[in-house]
């Protein structure tokens, strides 16, 4: 009998351990931009603290149109089509659809990478376990991206990072404290609270923590709902990775306490009179633990001045949120919020280690310091990590080359593709393609067409870049020749003012999450050839995206856009209209599903035939179990 577990290898050229927010994007990017990429995630479900087992809302820059876009607006935008009632089974959907039905890109679910092989300064594999296969999966790759918050590549490689606060002396920060010490963030577990139509009772378990109003819990919670609970908060005293298991006994004891507290005892209990608890996290949310060393380390200081960066490639926007490393224990304020202006641009020399050659990061996990952290950390800001080092890790397998040489010399390439890719980068604008700077534009109605050439494609310098015409109008582009169109790029209004966040609590009358009324929700595509025929080659009908890249790849002598309806607005409202001779990735269609009597038709007949169970010699003998 051979006893011997399962195990599997796979080639891959860019292989992203780690499946929350950042090694999400990370791994779509990458696959999209032609790298064959595999996906390590030790989770069932996608999305990391923003999953369905944590269900921490996704935050970032603030500002008037500093949201995050690229691939989480992409994600966000479906869910509020698919999703109107904030469900989190279906927006575990989403993420799940992102990962599986993007072409080049594989998932490993509940695989746990524990081990790695070098060469030299190099990670030339990992070994993963996954649990429910029971099977050892081994992944060889050329670039490595750790997105798994904890940083578990850098233990298992040797890579320098760094764990706690530096020193006011050593950084210079007049935020960072006046000696250094392991001291970090903690771990938070989450409640969402739903409101029926009658009183609701609750009893606590005997084991849970009491609070009462000489506690420190009232100046938390004040008389409301408890905000979102971000600040039942426990660990930063500990190990958040090796004590993980005693924090969440204690978070657990707490949060049944926290809650009894609110609906039994505390100034809001006659307000949550008829709400009940509708769910518990089992798994905390981290904050903080191992930071990557890179090239370059930002600092509070950076922050404050902007991020001047020459190789930008994210930005950031949240305020510095330093909690109190004693979180729920400490009686004063859970957190301070230090200024942080929005945006600040944070450097691609941050999000790859100095010390192992092929490995990059995103995440939490970057190269900052504690106190340039406390801004960086929140997911929207995590994302722009994940596509920017997604995109760059497929720049590094095209072109045969390590992240220190795209520092070195290809960060335009960079940069440009990430923006192709509707990636804001502050202070810069899109260069026309070449195509437009021939091409006639015109429109039946509507006005400030230059707008949709001006390379701005939001508002965040509060000047109007968005061309904006009654329902119906069309938009043409004609040249004097045929020109080679290999796509044809819109970007139209999603909304930026909107963070589209998942629900924290449900309340009865809850309005429905939509679509943003500025999107436009019909359009055609039309191409006239040089023998003057005009022909359909896109009608798109229920859109539900900010960025669209369409085939073309043909010669033709104009293109015609035309806008048909909106998700509510009176009018179109279009940022970029863009024909391009270079190919860009096209537009993520997923796999359409299968019709499920053509997947009962594969099956061998024989394996569907009725079961023999011997019925014609019922009664005849007799049954002995146990003997």
């Amino acid at each position: 009998m051979n006893n011997k577990l399962d195990s599997k290898k796979h080639e891959a050229e860019v292989c992203v351990v780690g499946g929350g927010m950042s090694g999400l994007i990370a791994a779509v990017a990458a696959a999209r931009r032609g790298a064959k990429v595999i996906l390590i995630h030790d989770r069932p479900v996608l999305g990391g603290n923003a999953s369905s087992e944590v269900r921490m809302w996704i935050c970032g820059a603030g500002g008037h149109h500093r949201k995050e876009t690229g691939i989480l607006e992409e994600i966000q935008l479906l869910n509020l089509a698919r999703n109107p009632h904030g469900n989190y089974s279906v927006w575990d959907s989403v993420l799940y659809e992102f990962a599986q039905m993007t072409p080049g890109l594989t998932t490993l679910l509940n695989c746990s990478c524990n081990d790695l092989m070098m060469d030299g300064d190099r990670i030339t594999a990992v070994n993963a376990w996954q649990l429910t296969t029971q099977t050892w999966h081994t992944v060889t790759a050329d670039i490595f991206i750790d997105c798994s918050g904890d940083s578990i590549l850098a233990p298992l490689s040797g890579a320098e990072v760094r764990w706690g606060r530096e020193s006011r002396e050593e950084t210079g920060e007049p935020i960072a404290p006046l000696r250094s010490d392991l001291k970090t963030m903690g771990n938070t577990i989450l409640l969402q609270l739903e409101e029926t139509a009658e009183p609701q009772a609750f009893t606590p378990p005997e084991w849970a923590y009491v609070f009462d109003d000489e506690s420190n819990l009232p100046s938390r919670v004040g008389n409301g709902f408890g905000h979102n609970f971000w600040w039942l908060e426990i660990g930063g005293l500990k190990d958040t990775i090796k004590d993980s298991e005693v924090v969440y006994d204690e978070l657990v004891k707490a949060a049944w306490g926290v809650w009894d507290y609110m609906k039994n005892r505390g100034p809001q209990a006659e307000k949550l009179r008829n709400w009940r608890l509708r769910w518990m996290g089992s798994l905390p949310g981290k904050r903080e633990n191992r930071r990557y060393v890179g090239p370059y380390v930002l600092t509070q200081m950076e922050v404050e001045s902007e991020g001047q960066f020459e190789d930008v490639v994210a930005y950031g926007g949240w305020s510095m949120d330093d909690h109190h490393p004693a979180g729920l224990y400490y009686p004063g304020k859970a957190t301070i919020f230090h200024p942080a202006p929005s945006p600040y641009g944070i450097p691609f020399r941050s999000l790859y280690s100095r010390s192992i050659g092929n490995l990059f990061c995103a995440g939490r996990n970057i190269s900052v310091t504690h106190a340039a952290l406390s801004s960086t950390r929140v997911m929207g800001t995590c994302s722009l990590l994940g596509q920017a080092v997604g995109t760059a890790a497929a720049l590094c397998v095209e072109t045969g080359c390590l992240p220190d040489d795209v520092s070195a010399g290809k960060m335009k390439i960079l940069q440009t593709r990430l923006m192709e890719d509707d990636c804001w980068l502050p202070g810069h604008t899109r260069a026309p393609s070449l195509p437009m700077k021939t091409a006639v534009l015109t429109v039946t109605s509507g006005d400030a067409t230059a707008r949709l050439l001006d390379g701005h494609e939001r508002e965040a310098d509060k000047a109007a870049h968005v061309w904006t015409g009654p329902l119906g109008a069309s938009i043409e582009l004609r040249w004097d020749a045929p020109q080679d169109v290999d796509c044809l790029r819109l970007v139209f209004d999603s909304d930026l003012s909107d963070a589209k966040c998942m629900p924290c609590r449900y309340g009865l009358d809850k309005e429905p999450m939509r679509v943003p009324e500025t999107m436009v929700r019909a359009f055609t595509v039309e191409v006239q050839t040089a023998d003057g025929v005009w022909s359909t080659r896109h009608e798109i009908v229920q859109n539900a995206r900010r960025l669209w890249v369409l085939p073309i790849a043909q010669a033709v002598i104009a293109i015609r856009w035309t806008g048909h309806s909106t998700w509510g607005a009176k009018d179109l409202r279009l940022y970029s209209l863009e024909a391009s001779a270079t190919p860009m990735p096209l537009t993520h269609t997923p796999a359409q599903g299968n019709n499920w009597a053509e997947v009962v038709a594969e099956i061998p007949q024989e394996d569907l035939a009725e079961p023999d169970h011997g019925l014609e010699n019922r009664g005849r003998g007799t049954s002995r179990i146990g003997a």
